[in-house]
């Protein structure tokens, strides 16, 4: 239980430091400045191997190679004592290297300086360790002597004919042969094992026609070594005649030779065991006796032999397995059968393990009061036991470091400081053997530096993506801010992105975008600037193209290439034909913006390509010369003998059939006046797509014959189509099919995949074979998975699906998982192995203690204390905080109190974070959840906070309103006063132009929402800044800009453009003016609606009164009446007398003798004139646009005489592009002036309405 406890500990302690990794390191380039300033333990970086074996012939060298600054000093220990280098005359060190040199030319033996040797590379840092090189000198002994007797045996036994080489270093490879130097015919019968001796699984009469000699071979000394020879005395049964014609299948029983079953030679017995290290190859032999000689055959227990590692070798006789893993542990069975019987050997092969890295510690960089950790996990078999070393001392009697924790594998650092720097060494170990890794932990403090070139020039194109590089480096990591033309705030989002490595991505460049760019880099060492100077470029572009030509041999062709570029880039114009320079002289001419080639032959035919090119981009347009014979052929002359398409190819033969290929070989048709270009080759199968004819390949137009590269395991036939500069022929008549033969899948399965769909469930998918690739029947695949990091035997299971589902699975546990295809033919390769994970379940915790601190009027720190890495049940992705508005601190100001959330990656031991966008003077929220990739978890503790007064937004409107002598204003307070308002502030200046007048300011009260100034003179226009005020600051600044008296006269005038369907709204209208509207096509000036009048409605005033109950307006009403009827009891009198009164006729009203016209074609409209005083309206001003309707507060609806009255109907189009279409008239009950407007229809346009 304490164990298994344990195990959990580690596996959430190695979860943790595993999200905390990636924040620590600090990653030193490789800039020759910052390597040479940069000091830095010594680092190991060549040494001699472990087990190094020297000839004896030559000086012994034994390599130690270090760097670091300062420079390393080198010592060395020698079977574990100071090896005192100095006082042996032979031994030599290398100057600024710890390479021995052990020379022999004044005496002495190699093999009094074997043993075990370390070298150790120090400076003021730390100090490194090298491997502990085993020093062994080569030996190659001569064989014993010895008097062999000759060897007598009966024809038909078995006999083992011994090698016994001597035992050299390294071992020698052994082999047979004669007294005369060649070498002994091996085969299934005769054979040498692996330990060198020479096997017969039965002996006949002519194996004494040789004697048998081994042979050692010595790789260091290059010298063969040989046995006394072996002399063989065959006793038979039957004279031997080698001049004697038999065969094989009675040669046994033709010289009474008794049949036997099978026994074994090696190994002996029926059960034999082998150990093998993993990474190392597995040799294992069966050699047996019998007459006949028994054949070999091998199986595994339990599975199939991996045949993609297994080689059978020597007849069958040896199995080798190369680069052996744990799966290749188990029983293996050796069958030797025969005709009179067969045996069986088991073989139980157990793998070990040296050690081998599943971690290796890497160097640490470090800023002052940063953490870190150095990683040594290490796998083999045993289980190899880890130790520490600190410049080459056991940790355990190391000086003490109070930033430094061991907890098994790990060491953890906690807010280091300058002077710990030190290499630490990592020692995996078992009984098979030991890996050893230095680490240095490098305490670093750097003022910030740039890395880039100063000041750079960067030209590019317009609408591309560009980056603006600016490599920096510092100690702590420096935060970096760009900057553009020295103003604003740091550039980052919208079309901005800033990369961590310092780069500034643009992502699509505007010709605003041009100017100076400062990066800035800054930590608490200090602070540096570099900058990058952008302009932006037009395109390169080819205008106008150059087009096909035909002409007639003799005449004039003229191609075009009409180029468009910035005119500050250097242009160059060059010509190709066929792919290659033209060459331009007497004949060939070009100018700027074509290329002439006059008086025509057969050689200008071909492909003309015109390429344009800048330092920065490039254009390039093709076209194609064909030359006719004579005037008959021309453009002009071809109503008697025209170009047309080709003729379909004929007589399509197969040849040179194989497996994947064969050759394919027509006769081309008619070119019909324009030679054939191309061949189109298609094929079609009927199996997966029968009946649909698909492309396979092409070739050019003078070949009739090409090799076709086919699948496996498909039905073909082909057809050939031929192509000429007109078009496509028919296809021609399908050729015989062909079906190729089948083989296995050549294909991996891709997109290999392993996601959990529960909790318990592991979903491996992939990317199905096509059909076509399956390269034969019974597609399916072969699904195989394990958990990772452990010793479990793969399991796996076959289907035809595109997915198989795990089940049972721990949660959110990685698996490994490779697919491979198989199809009748058999297996095809497997894919490389992938992670994937089981399901992840809901966070079982949440955080806890979340606390804010430092509020500010916008933002909030948050703190909060983590959750066990194990309870996260999946991968982590973030801790998410809820937040919302509650209310704001100012008394009836509604709040929208939506739901935000923000997410921190954070994995430290104390996480923090910082909200943001937050408004001021305001009461929030907020609780945190923890979130996998799946799920959340529990809410925290919820914590309420307020934030601070802020600045204002800006005023809710700023209205101006000009009537000469004054100027108006009006405004109303911001939706988001952000604190308790104390005022405004009004700013103000002239402006002609581009000269500014002297800047005025005047500060209202909070209940002030109006002003007024007195004009000049009637030319003079102001720019007025408007803000609010609170007790922080003035707020955002809303700036307009007073209307001009220019066009006064005759109503000032202003265009919008739409591409929607109407109807639609005209927004920045004057309350209480009258208008007069046309719609006009911007691209076609002539196409324009008649004018429509309307007036708006009058604003309201808040120093309005109702007149209705002052009595000078009631006495006057009354005046008015009693004088009406007056003027009745006059008519009446009149009237009764047969008195006449004039009655004028109806006029029509007069139009505007000239419409005025734009520059680019559409017509404006006036709008007339207004009440001169603003915010009071006579009841003429708030007549609104005869039918139409005012509602309730004031604004005017939408009247039944809408603008599609004015259309010649009531279907609205749009265009290619989006824009609108229709055609606009005016109805003639709709205008008084109709009678002199014109009444042209229009046609499609982008509808423009323009106001006045």
């Amino acid at each position: 239980m304490l164990t298994r406890r344990r195990e959990v500990a580690l596996a959430r302690l190695s979860l943790l430091l595993l999200f905390w990794r990636e924040v620590c390191t600090i990653e030193v380039p490789l800039d020759p400045k910052i390597q040479q300033d940069l000091k830095q333990p010594p680092t190991i970086v060549k040494q001699s191997l472990k087990d190094y074996i020297v000839d004896p012939r030559d000086n012994i060298i034994i390599e130690c190679e270090a760097k670091g600054n300062p420079v390393p000093t080198f010592s060395w220990r020698r079977n574990g004592k100071f090896f005192n280098v100095g006082k042996d005359p032979r031994v030599t060190m290398r100057k600024r290297s710890g390479t021995l040199e052990i020379g022999f030319r004044s005496g002495g033996r190699p093999e009094d300086y074997e043993g075990e040797y370390q070298c150790f590379a120090t400076n003021d840092f730390g100090t490194a360790l090298s491997n502990k090189i085993l020093l062994r000198v080569s030996k190659s002994p001569l064989w014993p002597k010895e008097v062999l007797e000759p060897v007598v045996v009966t024809e038909g036994s078995p006999l083992v004919l011994p090698c016994n080489p001597p035992p050299g270093l390294p071992p020698p490879h052994t082999f047979w042969m004669n007294s005369a130097m060649m070498p002994i015919t091996q085969d299934n019968r005769v054979s040498m094992g692996l330990n060198g001796d020479l096997y017969f699984s039965n002996v006949l009469a002519k194996d004494s026609t040789t004697d048998y000699s081994c042979n050692a071979r010595f790789m260091f000394t290059h010298t063969i070594q040989q046995k006394n020879p072996f002399i063989l005395k065959v006793q038979t049964k039957e004279p031997f005649n080698d001049t004697s014609g038999f065969n094989y299948t009675d040669l046994y029983s033709a010289r009474g030779v008794a049949e036997t079953t099978p026994t074994f030679l090696a190994p002996s017995g029926t059960v034999s065991s082998k150990m093998v290290l993993r990474g190392e190859e597995l040799l294992l032999e069966c050699i047996a006796a019998g007459v006949p000689t028994p054949s070999i055959k091998w199986f595994k227990k339990g599975g199939d032999l991996p045949m993609q590692k297994v080689r059978l070798e020597k007849f069958n006789k040896t199995l080798r397995v190369v680069g052996v893993s744990e799966e290749d542990s188990g029983e293996y069975i050796c069958m030797a059968n025969n005709k009179i019987g067969s045996i069986r050997h088991s073989i139980s092969v157990q793998v070990k393990a040296a050690p081998y890295w599943l971690d290796r510690p890497s160097n640490l960089v470090l800023a002052p009061d940063e953490n870190g950790r150095l990683v040594c996990r290490a796998n083999g078999n045993p289980k190899p036991s880890i130790q520490w070393l600190v410049n080459g001392e056991p940790i355990e009697t190391a000086p003490p470091n109070p930033s430094r924790k061991e907890m098994g594998d790990t060491l953890i650092f906690r807010s280091v400081q300058i002077g710990s720097s030190s290499v630490y060494q990592c020692n995996a170990s078992n009984e098979h053997g030991y890996l050893l890794a230095n680490a240095f932990v490098s305490i670093l403090d750097m003022a910030p530096r740039m890395l880039g070139p100063k000041n750079q020039l960067l030209k590019v194109i317009e609408n591309k993506r560009t980056f603006l590089d600016c490599p920096f480096f510092g100690s702590p990591l420096p935060e970096l801010r760009w900057f553009k033309n020295g103003q604003g705030s740091g550039l980052d989002g919208g079309h901005y992105r800033v990369y961590i490595n310092g780069t500034l991505e643009i992502k699509r460049v505007r010709p605003e975008d041009q100017g100076t760019y400062t990066c800035v880099a800054s930590n608490i060492m200090g602070k540096v600037e570099n900058q990058v100077r952008l302009e932006v470029k037009e395109p390169t572009r080819i205008d106008r193209a150059p087009a096909h030509l035909t002409v007639t041999r003799g005449s004039l062709a003229r191609f075009d290439c009409r180029v468009k570029s910035d005119p500050t880039l250097p242009i160059t114009v060059t010509w190709l034909k066929d792919d290659k320079p033209v060459n331009l002289g007497w004949r060939l001419k070009k100018d700027k913006d074509s290329l002439s080639i006059p008086n025509v032959h057969e050689g200008d035919e071909g492909t003309y390509t015109c390429t344009v090119k800048t330092e920065l981009d490039e254009d390039s347009a093709s076209a194609r010369l064909t030359v006719l014979e004579d005037e008959s052929l021309s453009p002009s002359n071809r109503s008697a003998m025209h170009a047309d398409r080709p003729d379909p190819p004929m007589d399509l033969e197969l040849s040179d059939l194989a497996e994947r290929s064969l050759r394919l070989t027509w006769i081309p048709g008619d070119d019909n006046h324009s030679p054939i270009r191309q061949f189109l080759i298609q094929y079609e199968e009927n199996h997966w797509d029968p009946g649909k004819w698909q492309n396979l390949t092409s070739c050019p137009g003078n070949l009739n014959t090409i090799i076709l590269e086919l699948s496996p395991f498909i039905n073909y036939q082909f057809r050939v189509i031929a192509i000429n500069d007109i078009g496509p022929s028919e296809p021609s008549l399908p050729s015989p099919r062909y079906r190729t033969s089948g083989a296995p899948p050549d294909a991996i399965p891709g997109n290999i995949q392993g996601m959990g769909t529960k909790k318990t469930n592991m979903e491996v998918t992939w990317k199905p074979l096509p059909d076509k690739e399956g390269n034969g029947p019974n597609l399916r695949y072969v699904v195989w998975w394990r958990r990772q990091d452990t010793a479990d035997e793969w399991k796996n299971i076959t289907t035809k699906e595109a997915k198989h589902v795990v089940h049972n699975t721990d949660t959110y546990t990685p698996y490994e998982i490779k697919v491979q295809a198989i199809n009748d033919f058999g297996r095809g390769p497997e894919s490389h192995v992938v992670i994937g994970h089981s399901g992840e379940d809901r966070p079982t915790e949440a955080p806890t203690n979340l606390q804010v601190s430092k509020v500010d009027s916008t933002k909030v720190n948050v703190h909060w204390n983590p959750v066990d890495p194990s309870s996260i049940m999946g991968e982590f992705k973030e801790y998410r905080a809820y937040y919302w508005r509650e209310s704001s601190l100012l008394k009836g100001l509604s709040v929208n109190q939506e739901k935000k959330t923000k997410g921190f990656y954070v994995t430290s031991d104390e996480p923090t974070g910082i909200l943001t966008g937050l408004i001021p003077y305001s009461n929030y929220k907020m609780y945190m959840v923890v979130a996998n990739k799946q799920y959340e978890g529990p809410q925290s503790n919820t914590v309420k906070f307020q934030t601070k007064e802020g600045v204002p937004a800006a005023p809710k409107f700023f209205k101006i309103v000009q009537r000469y002598p004054d100027v108006y204003l009006e405004w109303d307070k911001p939706l988001e006063p952000n604190g308790i308002l104390i005022g405004y502030m009004l700013k103000y200046q002239t402006v002609n132009g581009t000269r500014l007048g002297r800047m005025h300011m005047e500060n209202f009260l909070p209940n002030v929402t109006d002003f007024s100034l007195r004009l000049p003179d009637r030319y003079t226009h102001y720019k007025f800044f408007l803000a609010a005020r609170t007790q922080v600051g003035a707020g955002e600044v809303y700036a307009e800009e007073s209307p001009h008296f220019t066009n006064e006269g005759n109503g000032t005038m202003k265009s919008m453009t739409f591409k929607q369907q109407p109807p639609i709204k005209l927004p920045g209208l004057i309350e209480g003016a009258r208008y007069r509207l046309r719609v006009y096509s911007h691209e076609h000036d002539s196409i324009s609606s008649k004018y429509v009048h309307f007036e708006t409605s009058a604003a309201y005033s808040k120093d309005q009164v109702d007149i209705a109950t002052q009595g000078w307006f009631i006495g006057l009403m009354c005046a008015i009446a009693l004088l009406v009827l007056i003027l009745l009891i006059v008519c009446f009198i009149k009237r009764s007398r047969g008195g006449k009164y004039p009655v004028r006729d109806k006029k029509d009203l007069p139009l505007d003798s000239v419409d005025q016209k734009d520059q680019d074609g559409s017509f404006d409209y006036r709008k007339k004139s207004v009440p001169t005083r603003p915010f009071r309206r006579s009841d003429e001003d708030n007549k609104p646009l005869q039918g139409s309707q005012t509602s309730l507060d004031g604004n005017v609806k939408e009247s039944d005489d809408s603008l599609v009255d004015y259309g010649e109907g009531g279907d609205g189009q749009f265009n290619e592009d989006g824009s609108f279409i229709g055609q606009y008239t005016v109805k003639k009950d709709k205008e008084e002036t109709e009678g002199n407007e014109s009444s042209e229809a229009t046609s499609p346009v982008n509808a423009i309405y323009s106001l006045a």
